[in-house]
């Protein structure tokens, strides 16, 4: 058992540049003033996307296992330090509110407008796995097993979800394990947090990735799914006898001759990003005791809750005496909260660059009062997949601005296979013009009226 207070650092357990610690440190920044021109990437490997496959797969799994965890460290981890960390990023004062629940950069920017810290329900770790393979779900699922129970072993009060998709995490699915660590409960933790820095009568918000997959329980607090909704593939699609999955695992190094998945146990489980029921029944009974309202969001698909926050966030700018007309299309970790509410900007969130996620700022787009101004970061995945977005799909997002249609070259450079750090997007940002003062903060009132008269339109859910 791991002892209070012991153990590895947060900073040291949640992996490096996982969607949710890129979040919250960016929204604290954004709450403190302060862009994001400090968020690097470990071991950027843009100089070597050039370089042949076998080359670059190589030196992307190991600066992947110098980063991770290894296997005798699993037991050292501590949910509720993992959580003290994440807290312990924002500023000390009270807050109008909280966001928690499952990453999304559009739950940054309105906890941003809304000037509240944005927490997530859970977290991600990596883990080396010194003799595995891409191209074998079940050797992972027997390495991931034994990992799971040392990991649980210290931490009763968590659900271990294991992730084995080489479609959105190439090569390193077969050099790491990917757990992703979601709290039972609402943490000790956060407890405090919210105790300490809540106003009176602030609401908590819960938003909930509600996307399925078929996931195999292995019991004992962990579960096992091949491939994931962020992959930009169907569950379909890693059977067999798939040729995506053919094209997926021959980019990734392995073989499809020797792919023989589990089989699954709940054919439309949650997928990983999922918010526990004992969460959300915990924070429910934690809110009615201390007279703080409770709201949960329901995300049925990424963009839903992109489109209405960008929808949002142009009637509060042009509220506050603005155009509204300036979109900038963020992706993954390529974001800035700071920089767009400096520069008075509409934000778009893209959760990755497959062609499915791209189409939805599409959509979006066709459907929308036209802008003047449309810059769009597409986050390079690193990998090959043809659930990828090209860029012609990107540039044909860029050409709904009427005037200005830019699409960042940086990141264009070495796509889809380079490494481009999140402060790229504060270096584009930063070139946009200001447009200050920056509008007061968002009524809650007015959020909470919008997710409910124009979330359903999107298919959100709001209760």
């Amino acid at each position: 058992m791991v002892a209070g207070g012991t153990g590895l650092t947060g900073d040291r357990v949640v992996a490096p540049g996982s969607t949710a610690r890129v979040l919250v440190a960016a929204t604290a920044r954004a709450l403190r003033g302060t862009d994001c021109a400090d968020l690097g990437q470990p071991a950027t490997l843009a100089r070597i996307a050039a370089a042949p496959e076998a080359v670059r797969r190589t030196a992307v799994a190991r600066a992947a296992g110098r980063a991770a965890l290894s296997p005798a460290q699993v037991a050292e981890v501590d949910g509720d330090r993992v959580a003290r960390w994440l807290a312990e990023q924002y500023p000390r004062r009270r807050y109008p509110g909280v966001l928690l629940g499952s990453p999304h950069g559009a739950a940054v920017h309105l906890a941003v407008a809304l000037g509240m810290p944005w927490l997530p329900t859970g977290f991600e770790v990596t883990v080396r796995w010194p003799e595995g393979t891409v191209d074998r779900p079940g050797a992972a699922l027997d390495h991931g097993t034994a990992l799971a129970a040392r990991l649980l072993a210290g931490n009763a009060d968590v659900h271990v979800r294991q992730v084995h998709c080489p479609a959105s995490r190439g090569t390193l699915a077969g050099s790491t394990v990917a757990l992703s660590v979601r709290w039972r409960h609402l943490p000790g933790a956060y407890r405090r947090f919210l105790a300490d820095r809540l106003a009176p009568q602030a609401p908590v918000l819960v938003l909930r990735d509600g996307r399925t997959w078929p996931v195999l329980d292995v019991g004992s607090g962990h579960s096992f799914q091949v491939g994931c909704p962020a992959s930009g593939l169907d569950p379909v699609d890693f059977h067999p006898d798939s040729h995506a999955l053919r094209q997926v695992l021959r980019a990734a190094g392995g073989d499809d001759a020797r792919w023989e998945p589990p089989e699954v146990s709940c054919a439309r489980g949650d997928a990983e990003h999922g918010v526990e029921s004992g969460f959300v029944h915990s924070v429910r009974e934690w809110t009615g005791r201390r007279g703080h309202p409770l709201h949960q969001v329901l995300v049925p698909q990424p963009e839903a809750l992109s489109a209405t926050v960008a929808d949002l966030y142009r009637r509060w700018l042009r509220t506050a005496g603005k155009t509204g007309d300036r979109l900038v299309v963020e992706c993954g970790r390529l974001l800035d909260p700071w920089q767009v509410l400096r520069a008075g900007l509409v934000p778009y969130w893209c959760e990755n660059a497959t062609r499915r996620a791209v189409a939805g700022a599409e959509w979006w787009l066709a459907g929308s009062a036209p802008f003047t101004s449309v810059d769009v970061l597409p986050e390079p995945p690193g990998v090959r997949s043809p659930a990828l977005a090209g860029l012609p799909q990107w540039l044909a997002v860029a050409a709904f601005g009427r005037r200005r249609r830019a699409l960042d070259r940086t990141a264009a450079r070495g796509y889809p296979v380079t490494a481009v750090p999140t402060r790229r997007a504060t270096e584009v940002l930063r070139a946009q013009p200001y447009d200050l003062p920056v509008p007061p903060p968002l009524p809650v009132g007015a959020a909470l009226a919008a997710l409910r008269e124009d979330g359903p339109h999107q298919g959100l859910a709001l209760c």
